[in-house]
């Protein structure tokens, strides 16, 4: 194992030369890496099965929302630097394939691979032909094996030599959608897994070089294909942990008046072995990678044999942390059939339109279950919409907050937008029938809402 830091002069591993770079998937991981390496004046081609997003790409027209990677689409495919296609074989000519297709989860929450074995067959039939040497990154979330496995998909189905004619290697990233951009262009590492050292020293020196080019030099961990896909999950599960962990102890300061979990975690995180990072209580979490990621660990686990009982513990934490809104609710209005209750958040998080996993769309499926009269708001309308898509009309959809909290019975604070955080409580009090406010993502003052005729309560905040 080494850890090897970037110099800042340009890497001479022979990634001069690999200037051609392709992808295959362009999501929220694959677009946003190949916008940004072509905005460095790389030649970068993106292939994705959705003729849709392949069109709105060639237009320079951002398909989905991550806070500033519009105008970097704009610039390089006006500068015809990144192109995006859903034919295959214009990957013939690239020097590094990066592998960033979907792998989402199966019923029993282990992952589905069919995705990346597919777009490594598709490779495969791409470099039957070639003749010089392909790097492939594979920067998919992949459980432990699976780097080495689809090195020997491409091998049977192209019929070259691995290490000689390709490489196969595990790039994993480390994106926080919304933040994209800046974890691209300022990443806290970067972690590649080798199946054999020629790939490894070559992805070493095209990153060296890249980042040379934006004046950065992040550290660059070099292992084993296992090591590195393990590190991805580790990584997630342990960040799932610690909200898990914090939402916990939230739940012991709600039996115990003044006491607030806010001021609990500030002690915790004054600690340096501990940190303030990611000890945020609240709803828990949602997105596309941490409920996932720890559902699949979990179950490779299982299959080693090893009884994966903190992961089960850390996803049971989360899955039950909205119940307790449900349940204060049906305690506070003495029933929920017929009552008008507002959630504001359907994305997961701020700054993004994404829905996956978001535990203000669990927390409203779950109050139109038991009766409710739910009303849904976003300040972002896409997602909006696709929350719209998902559950239908079993809840209701308010354009704006007006809309929203007029003449309702509650309100839970599902998402910490900064709109919500804005309001006074006058809004509350003048808007609401009764101005009953849950506040999941403690974005609020309590002794200010408390004490301005809001009957407030909160997650972690001791009962009075």
């Amino acid at each position: 194992m080494r850890v090897r830091r970037l110099q800042t002069e340009p890497a001479d591993a022979g990634a001069g030369t690999m200037e051609k770079i392709g992808f295959v998937g362009l999501g929220y991981v694959g677009l946003t890496f190949a916008a940004i390496i072509a905005s460095q004046g790389y030649d970068v081609v993106g292939v994705d099965i959705d003729k849709e997003k392949v069109d709105s790409i060639n237009r320079g027209v951002l398909p989905i929302h991550e806070e500033g990677l519009d105008k970097y689409l704009a610039d390089v495919v006006s500068k015809g630097l990144l192109r995006a296609t859903t034919n295959y074989g214009d990957l013939a000519d690239r020097d590094i394939i990066f592998v960033a297709v979907r792998t989402p989860s199966r019923p029993d929450g282990s992952i589905d691979l069919s995705y990346v074995e597919s777009a490594a067959r598709s490779i495969g039939e791409v470099l039957r032909d070639k003749k010089s040497y392909t790097l492939i990154a594979v920067k998919s979330t992949v459980i432990p094996g699976t780097t080495r496995r689809l090195a020997r998909i491409i091998g049977e189905v192209s019929g070259r030599r691995p290490v000689e004619d390709y490489s196969v290697v595990s790039n994993p990233e480390f994106l926080r959608e919304g933040l994209a951009v800046r974890d691209v262009t300022n990443p806290s590492r970067i972690i590649i897994g080798e199946t054999d050292n020629r790939g490894g020293v070559i992805l070493e020196g095209f990153w060296k070089n890249f980042y040379h080019k934006l004046g950065r030099s992040p550290v660059i961990l070099r292992v084993t294909a296992e090591a590195a896909e393990t590190v991805k999950y580790a990584s997630n599960s342990f960040l799932a942990c610690k909200i898990s962990f914090i939402n916990t102890i939230a739940r012991i300061c709600e039996h115990l008046p003044g006491c607030d979990v806010l001021d609990v975690a500030k002690g915790m995180g004054l600690d340096p072995r501990i940190g303030p990072h990611f000890l945020r209580p609240g709803l828990g979490y949602g997105g596309s990678c941490l409920p996932k990621d720890v559902k699949a660990f979990r179950a490779f686990a299982e299959e080693l044999g090893e009884d994966p009982y903190l992961l089960d513990s850390i996803d049971k934490v989360n899955e039950t942390q909205p119940l307790r809104v449900v349940s204060l609710l049906e305690e506070k209005l003495g029933g929920l059939k017929g009552r008008i209750i507002v959630v504001l958040g359907a994305a997961f998080k701020p700054g993004t339109d994404d829905i996956r996993e978001s535990r203000g769309l669990l927390l409203a499926r779950i109050l139109a279950g038991r009766g409710a009269r739910v009303r849904l708001h976003d300040p972002n309308s896409k997602a909006l919409e696709n929350a719209r898509r998902v559950l239908g009309d079993t809840v209701e959809y308010a354009s704006s907050l007006e809309e929203a909290l007029q003449g309702a019975h509650a309100a839970v604070i599902a998402t910490d937008w900064p709109e919500y955080g804005a309001l006074e409580p006058s809004v509350y009090t003048r808007l609401m029938e009764r101005p009953l406010l849950y506040d999941g993502r403690r974005i609020y003052d309590p002794e200010l809402y408390s004490s301005s005729g809001v009957e407030y309560y909160a997650v972690g905040l001791g009962r009075p």
